[in-house]
Parts: structure tokens; sequence; C-alpha cells
């Protein structure tokens, strides 16, 4: 047999985590990209280079703070204990925060875009039809921007599927808690156990390209939709 159960337990739990990413962060996306793509004020640019940080920074930058802030002796530690919460580093819910940060450009940049493409007129029309704000965002902005949607959830769920620095860091390598397929993999190679690893290694290379082909498949279509 190809995979062994720890590799079906690793791609199950990359699978998890990618899935609850992606819903978390289409959340906190949407409402976010909203107000990046029609504010007019000065903390737009600071914002936006805020939540695009995780482009230019090393996963082991972003881990490494997250790892101190989240710890003992770091404020969000100490915030997630008077919670109850406990400590999130090396557990699950850990790795999903340092997902969630480490993927936000990801979701966020392409909703953004897709609100700008939409501009001012389709909100203004349904002013002058009596529609509150919030009932024009729902009927008209997201259904116009839901080329943005297939894409921010697509290159999240991805991203998240790739990720090791952030969850090496902040999740370790536990067996059925934190150990991903990026993480397996790495384990494989330091065992020497090539073959495995070049199973996990090609499904991961196989789904890469899947997802590219199918991002330009659809950026594509969308385009002669627009046309």
């Amino acid at each position: 047999m190809p995979f062994t159960a720890q590799d079906l337990a690793a791609v199950w739990l990359t699978f998890k985590l990618a899935s609850l990413t992606t819903v978390v962060l289409l959340l906190l996306a949407t409402p976010l990209a909203w107000w990046l793509a029609r504010t007019p004020s000065r903390w737009r640019a600071p914002v936006g280079a805020v939540v695009a940080l995780p482009l230019v920074l090393p996963p082991t930058v972003l881990g490494f703070y997250l790892l101190v802030s989240l710890g003992p002796n770091g404020w969000g530690g100490q915030l997630t204990q008077a919670l109850g919460l406990g400590l999130l580093p090396f557990s699950f819910g850990g790795l999903l925060l340092g997902s969630v940060i480490y993927s936000l450009p990801f979701a966020v940049q392409p909703l953004q875009h897709a609100f700008e493409a939409i501009g001012s007129r389709p909100m203004e029309v349904a002013a002058t039809l009596r529609a509150r704000p919030l009932d024009a965002f729902f009927s008209v902005a997201l259904p116009l921007a839901r080329p943005g949607f297939v894409t921010a959830a697509i290159l999240s769920f991805a991203h998240t599927v790739g990720e090791f620095g952030v969850v090496l860091m902040i999740g370790g390598n536990i067996p059925g808690q934190t150990r991903v397929v990026s993480t397996q993999i790495y384990g494989h190679v330091e065992a020497m156990e090539y073959a495995q690893a070049h199973w996990l290694a090609g499904g991961m290379v196989l789904f890469s390209f899947t997802v590219l082909l199918g991002l330009a498949l659809l950026n594509r279509r969308n385009g002669r939709v627009l046309a």
C-alpha cells in the first residue's frame, strides 16, 4: 500500500485544516476586502500592507512570532488562558489560527479586486431604488463578485494545504493533532523513507497543478462572459 495509516491521517487533518481555514477566511476577508475596495481612508494603505505581509515574510518568521505571542508569557497566551482556552501552540486551534493569518492575503486580495471591478455604479442604482446599503451589498455586490469568491476560496484552500514553515513552528509535528501532509513528508525524508515521501509529494504536485489549471480555465471563462 503506497500510503500508511499515518499518511492518511495527515491527509485527513490537512483537508480538515484547509476547509476550516477557507470558511473562516471568507467570513473575515469579505468585510475587510469591501472596506479596502471602497474606503477613502488614509488607513487603507497601511491596512493593505499588513494584510499582504504574509506574502513577503518568511513563514518561519510569522510562525516564530505567533509562537512567542501565544506562548505562556505572550499577551495572546495570557489572554487565551484567562478566557479558559488554554495555550494554542502545538494544538489544532493554534494551527488553524496560524493558517488563517498566513493565508489571509490569498482571500482578501481576490475579493478586493472583485469588489473594485464592480465599481460604484451598481450600488448607486440600488440606492436609487431605496435599497439599504446592507441589502444592496447582499443582493448586488456579492452576486457580482462571485468569481472573486471562487478564486479566494480555491487559493485559500490550496495555500493552506501547501503550508510548512508556519504549521511546523506553531503546531509542531504531533501525529493525529498537528501533523499535516507537508510535515509528514518532512518526517519521511528525515527517516530516509523516500518511497513514502514520493507518494505524498507527487500527490501535492498533482493537486497544485490541478488547482492552477482550474483557476486558469475559470478566469478564461469569466473573461469570455464579461466580454
